[in-house]
């Protein structure tokens, strides 16, 4: 009851919320061309309490470190390495955009072969390439882990992901990926969630903020904006006073389910049409109480146990409820918590609403 308290009053404040609620152009579209871009490189992690890949089974870890040891005028390849403390690792990060030569970035690690952990590990400078093969930035650093292992002769214990660990500000930007933003003309922002309405209630505010003719939408999910020529500064002023403008984001009907948890999600425009709900249980419960059957006395027969099951059928009687046409998303939950019906019902019956045609929405299960 409480939870239902909370979702009400949650709902009221929301209806009552005053207009600069509304998010801000920032927080629902991006600048094209302005965007992450991922960067992967092979390495080396050494160090491991013996935690490391196996050498015998792990092929590129041998050759890896074969190759790491004759840059240091080291030969070991005819030799019979049994060492544990080496690994072969994947390293990722996420380029920011208008990184600049020299700033950090956050990398992350994980094992390749069968380390078991890379816990205390460090990784060796490992260059990150881009998707056109260049160099971008390299890795170096001590490896934090979130995880651990710990066994012993007969019992073992994990918690979290040792194979997987991050190295904070653990790479260097070598090369720079060159946007000029400040020269140019004009930009075009794609919405996050393409919608007409909203593109078209951006344009306009935009419009309305610096001039007409400063924007347009020419798809759902691009508006166009042009740097006019009374505007004093370049474009960089120009999107810092766009972005901070408010646009009220329209969205579709639509149910959110999540049948592995019996989560539910609806938007507030979802509407039913006039429909009649009849929502029941039928549980059968199956017992089994065996007996021992004792042979007489003196006699040469022997102790039997015998079967003797119980079979019981209960159906909730339930009453068939009417849900009126074009309800609105609080009766339509206030509606369905009438029913007394719990998640994971609600969710067979907003599938059988929606088959019978009675639910304007569209329902989409994760």
């Amino acid at each position: 009851m409480l939870i239902r308290i909370l979702i009400a009053t949650a709902l009221c404040l929301a209806l009552m919320a005053p207009a600069h609620a509304n998010p801000r152009i920032k927080d629902i579209a991006d600048i094209e061309g302005v965007r992450d871009n991922q960067l992967v490189g092979y390495g080396l992690v050494v160090g491991l309490d013996g935690s490391g890949d196996t050498l015998r089974n792990s092929a590129f870890t041998r050759q890896s470190l074969n190759s790491l040891m004759e840059r240091f005028n080291v030969n070991i390849r005819d030799a019979d390495l049994r060492t544990g403390n080496v690994a072969a690792v994947l390293v990722t990060a996420h380029l920011p955009p208008f990184a600049t030569q020299g700033s950090r970035m956050d990398v992350t690690v994980s094992a390749m072969g069968d380390a078991s952990s890379l816990q205390g590990g460090v990784l060796i400078a490992t260059p990150l390439m881009g998707a056109d093969g260049q160099v971008y930035a390299v890795a170096q650093g001590s490896i934090a882990v979130g995880g651990f292992s710990a066994q012993g002769a007969g019992a073992s214990i994990t918690r979290g992901v040792p194979t997987n660990g991050r190295i904070s500000n653990g790479a260097i930007i070598e090369r720079e990926l060159r946007f000029d933003l400040a020269s140019r003309d004009e930009i075009r922002l794609a919405l996050r969630n393409p919608d007409f309405t909203t593109a078209r209630r951006m344009a306009d505010a935009i419009n309305a903020y610096i001039g007409t003719g400063t924007a347009h939408a020419s798809d759902p999910a691009t508006v166009v904006v042009s740097r006019p020529a009374s505007f004093a500064g370049d474009m960089v002023s120009l999107v810092a006073d766009v972005e901070q403008l408010r646009v009220a984001a329209d969205m579709r009907a639509r149910v959110v389910i999540d049948e592995s948890t019996g989560t539910i999600v609806m938007g507030e425009n979802v509407r039913v049409s006039t429909v009649a709900i009849a929502q029941g249980n039928l549980t059968i419960t199956v017992s089994e109480t065996p007996i021992a059957s004792q042979p007489g006395a003196f006699s040469e027969g022997e102790t039997v146990v015998l079967p003797r099951t119980q079979v019981t059928a209960e159906e909730d009687a339930m009453q068939l409820g009417v849900l009126q046409g074009t309800v609105s998303l609080r009766e339509l939950v206030d509606g369905l918590n009438a029913l007394g019906v719990s998640p994971r019902d609600m969710i067979t019956i907003l599938q059988t609403i929606k088959a019978a045609g009675a639910l304007q929405a569209e329902i989409e299960v994760l």
